[in-house]
Parts: C-alpha cells; structure tokens; sequence
C-alpha cells in the first residue's frame, strides 16, 4: 500500500499594501522609492506586481502621488534624491534652486530650495563649484526655514550645456592666460589654453565658456566674446547682472510655448474699445502695461466728481499655471531695469507684443471701473 505523501501547504500570498500604506512608506523612505522598493519592501512577486502597478496609477491620477521618471513621491512633497536647477544666490551668498519637474496641476509655486555647502569631490568637472544655471542630483532634507522648505546637499552635478562666465582677460606670468569671473563669490580663476583666446586683450571684461573634461587644477574656459571695456554702461550692466545671478537667458522649452501662442479670444470679455485709454508709460517705453481714462461723474449726487478707469494688461490670458512659462515667471519674479537694458521677467513676444497696450490694437486687459468725489476720495 502506497503511503501517501504529505504536500507542503501553499503560503496566502501577501496582501497588497493599502493606499494609506503606500503613501506613508514612500513618505518615510530617506532614499529613492520606485516599484521595485515597495515590491521589495512589502514582499510583492509574479502577477501582483502588475497589480501593484495599476494601484500606484490610481493614487498618481487621484493626485496623492507624483513620479518623476521612475521614483515616486507623495503629492505636494519632493523625491528625497532629485534633480535641481540652481537659480540664485541669497543674501549671503549661497546658491538657490528649484526642482528641475515641478507637478504642473499645482497653482503653488515651486519651492526654493537652500543648497548646504559641502566640499566638492570627483572628476574635475564635478569638483568645481556648482553656479548658477547648473543642474544637479541632489539629497533633500525637509526644513522648518518658512523661505527654503528644503535643504540640499549636492551628491552630483549633471552634464549639461557648458556655462557661461563673465570675467576679466589678463596674463598671468609663465601661468598663460586667465579669466578673473566678475562674480565675487566664485571660487578661483580660469585657465584659457592657448588658441582659445579669441585675441583678447588684458583688461577687457569677455564672455568665456567654461570647458568640460577630466582632470586636475583650475578649470579651461575658451573666450566666445570680447565685450571691451569694463567701465562702460553696457558692460556695468552685464557684470550687475552677472553678480547678482539675475537670469537673462529663457530656457528653449520657454521659447517653444511662446511661439505656440494663439491671439486671445474677445469673446465672453467687456468691450472696451470704444473707451479712448491712454497709455501711462513713457514715449520710449517698449512694453505698455497700463492705460487710465476719466470723465465728470454726471451723477447730481457727487458734483465735481470723477469716473476712472485703470486697465492693465492680462498676462493670465497667456502663462497659465504649471507651464514652462509661469515657473520662469515664478524663478523671475519680476523684470530688472538697468539704465541701458531691461531683463524681462517673460519673453518679448509677451511682453513687447502680445501683452503691450499698442496704440490702436486689439489686447486683453484688466479693468478697474472706479469713482472719486471732487476731494479725490474714492466712492467706489
């Protein structure tokens, strides 16, 4: 007689874990969290993984998670690795960035973000100083201060179009050619390696490249353009612009919803076109944000008094929230007025064009109807 043999019982497999599960996991996770983490953390295999796949799709489209790229983080918080652009400097000098992917479904802006200093490690290119306009992979820590709710500790910078410098071109002796960066708070001079000089000449402020490679000692740069003298107008601007990290280029993504834009629509807006308004800016002005109208209030209660209207222009029509364009904005914060130039918070096309109050063509505005008594006290 045959014995039977005993089969081992099958184990239940493990339960998927809750939503609320999944989210104070990747919440309390110090380091990256993708599918493989909670597939891992919570003993997930075979076919429930791809359950577990749509669950975390459910939670992104209901808005309780975002994922950039592969990693996955709670809604209105950051990954604790991500990647930053650095923007800024603060007040005392250290850099500022803001998340490289910002949820655009979100009206907030995106944070700013406080980068520790540490000391640098790695190939040459990654042990010079970070600046601004960089990219780089960074570890955050949450922080209490209300202007930086994040800090940063750079873990790496990231390839990326070589950056530009604004410096002086002198001659170092037996030491060749060098650049002295206009920005006090950079870290060294640069090397200019013979034929990269452009003919420049000791003393010119120039505009420099800086290079990328391997290797040790002071960083190359190759002179793009030779800008002259450094106590002209023109060149006490750049380097004020230089100095304070003021943005004066817009990312090509900027660049491309600009020139997407359609003319707005008149419809569902009040006609104002038969109201003379008069622009308020000056004859050389090259962008018109305000315009202003008034007549005698025939009204027998306020004799002597007057109607006003005030009309500005409505950008809203053309940066909408969560577009390349309103986190430009956002980084900007407003347009800077030097005696020889204007550093714009949103490109020409808007500025100049689209959102200008031209004499004699059609724009959206904001209005504000108002009333004054003969005192100049406002009724309504």
């Amino acid at each position: 007689m045959r014995r039977p043999v005993a089969r081992k019982a099958k184990q239940a497999p493990p339960e998927l874990p809750s939503p609320e599960q999944l989210i104070e996991f990747i919440k309390d996770s110090p380091g990256k969290v993708g599918k493989r983490e909670i597939a891992r953390a919570f003993n997930i295999t075979g076919n429930d993984r791809i359950a577990l796949k749509r669950l975390l799709k459910t939670l992104e489209k209901d808005g309780k998670l975002k994922r950039s790229g592969r990693v996955m983080a709670k809604a209105g918080e950051l990954p604790a690795i991500t990647v930053l652009e650095i923007t800024g400097r603060d007040r005392d000098g250290e850099l500022v960035a803001t998340p490289a992917e910002w949820d655009e479904d979100t009206a907030d802006a995106p944070p700013k973000i406080l980068i520790v200093a540490q000391a640098a490690r790695g190939t040459r290119d990654e042990s010079q100083p970070a600046a601004v306009g960089d990219r780089v992979l960074a570890k955050l820590e949450a922080s209490k201060d209300p202007q930086f709710p994040y800090h940063a500790r750079i873990i790496r910078k990231l390839a990326g179009r070589n950056a530009r410098v604004l410096g002086i071109f002198r001659h170092a002796k037996g030491q060749g050619a060098r650049i002295v960066p206009v920005d006090k708070k950079a870290r060294g001079e640069l090397q200019v390696q013979p034929g990269h000089e452009n003919s420049a000449q000791p003393g010119e402020l120039v505009s420099v490249e800086v290079m990328r490679g391997r290797g040790h000692g002071l960083a190359s740069a190759r002179v793009k353009e030779r800008l002259g003298d450094i106590t002209s107008q023109r060149n006490i601007s750049l380097i004020a612009i230089e100095h304070h990290g003021i943005p004066s280029e817009f990312p090509a993504r900027v660049f491309a919803e600009t020139d997407a834009l359609n003319l707005f629509s008149p419809a569902n807006r009040t006609d104002l076109r038969h109201i003379p308004l008069l622009t308020v800016d000056p004859p050389d002005a090259r962008d018109h944000d305000d315009a202003v109208w008034a007549e005698p209030d025939d009204d027998p209660k306020n004799e002597g008094g007057v109607n006003v209207i005030v009309a500005i222009a409505d950008v809203a029509t053309y940066v909408r929230p969560g577009t390349a364009l309103d986190h430009e904005a956002r980084i900007r914060g407003n347009s800077v007025y030097f005696p020889d130039r204007v550093v714009p918070m949103l490109p020409e096309r808007i500025s100049n064009d689209l959102c200008s109050l031209r004499e004699g063509e059609e724009r959206p505005c904001i209005a504000c109807f108002m009333t004054f008594d003969r005192n100049g006290t406002k009724r309504k």
